[in-house]
């Protein structure tokens, strides 16, 4: 399959960073002592919860097991120039996807059973290598603190006491952002906008019986549509009341950003190999404006 892709051979993760996650980052590391307190004080036993329940529970994806799957993870890598992590398959029902990575350690991503049902495998594909994104950008140690908060906000761990509210808020903000970089790394391996938006349709209100009669076309003239329902006073308002609590932008909204980016200066330069200087694209000029959020 790698024969029919461009592999990005020397990309780096601020070629196609979103500046929406170069913004929050920044505000993260800013925070004094946030880093080191994930990495040597909560990352330890969240590493030993994640990863003892995941081999527990999941499925080792590799040339063995599961092979067709193993070679999408496998050409991912190729296109995206990143060392392969370990990949499971867990029985779950709600399609999803999730990566887990602390720097130093071996990183692995999980798929659930369901979306591997739900998906074609290039769309699977475009998932594998959203979540490579998350590695390829070093969200790890971020990464890992968002998920602990998912976790306490499940009542599965007490960190409510240890954390305020703002600096949560701040978390969940960023990951938001983060996702949007990570939908640009899909794109990078699918090179082709329309897989990338047809896999947040599917997960926007697909089914394995329906895929087959899904428009995509349709869809994307609803994020249209809703980008003018929220463009009053009003209706942003109402928008930052149903985003803030959201880990995930909405799926409308994520499908519109690929959309673009798919037909920017900075994705053609990266796919023919020229040189690109990210932050003075004229293309992602207008990329500040906040969105909305939900699941991926």
């Amino acid at each position: 399959m790698t024969g029919t892709k461009t592999l990005l051979q020397g990309l780096k993760s601020d070629h196609f960073r979103h500046p929406l996650d170069l913004k929050a980052t920044q505000t993260l590391r800013q925070l004094p002592g946030l880093d080191i307190a994930v990495r040597n004080l909560l990352g330890p036993v969240a590493e030993q919860v994640f990863y003892l329940d995941n081999i527990a529970s999941s499925i080792q994806v590799s040339d063995r097991q599961l092979p067709d799957i193993h070679k999408l993870l496998v050409e991912a890598c190729s296109v995206l120039d990143l060392e392969m992590p370990e990949l499971y398959l867990r029985q779950n029902p709600a399609p999803n996807a999730y990566t887990f990575a602390m720097r130093g350690k071996k990183p692995f991503i999980v798929l659930h059973t369901s979306i591997v049902d739900l998906l074609n495998p290039e769309e699977l594909q475009a998932v594998i290598a959203h979540e490579l994104g998350h590695l390829k950008c070093d969200h790890g140690v971020y990464l890992t603190l968002a998920n602990l908060l998912l976790l306490a906000s499940d009542q599965l761990l007490p960190l409510g006491g240890l954390l305020t509210q703002g600096l949560q808020s701040q978390m969940m903000q960023w990951i938001r952002c983060a996702e949007f970089t990570c939908d640009r790394a899909a794109m990078l391996v699918a090179q082709d906008s329309r897989v990338v938006a047809s896999v947040l349709m599917k997960l926007a209100g697909g089914s394995p019986q329906l895929s087959q009669q899904l428009n995509l076309d349709a869809f994307l003239a609803q994020a249209r549509s809703y980008d003018a329902s929220v463009d009053t006073e009003i209706g942003q308002l109402l928008q930052e009341v149903q985003t803030t609590p959201l880990t995930h932008p909405l799926p409308v909204l994520r499908a519109r950003e690929i959309d673009r980016w798919g037909s920017s200066n900075t994705y053609q330069k990266l796919l023919h190999k020229r040189s690109i200087h990210y932050n003075n694209e004229a293309d992602d000029k207008d990329s500040d404006r906040q969105g909305g959020w939900r699941n991926w």
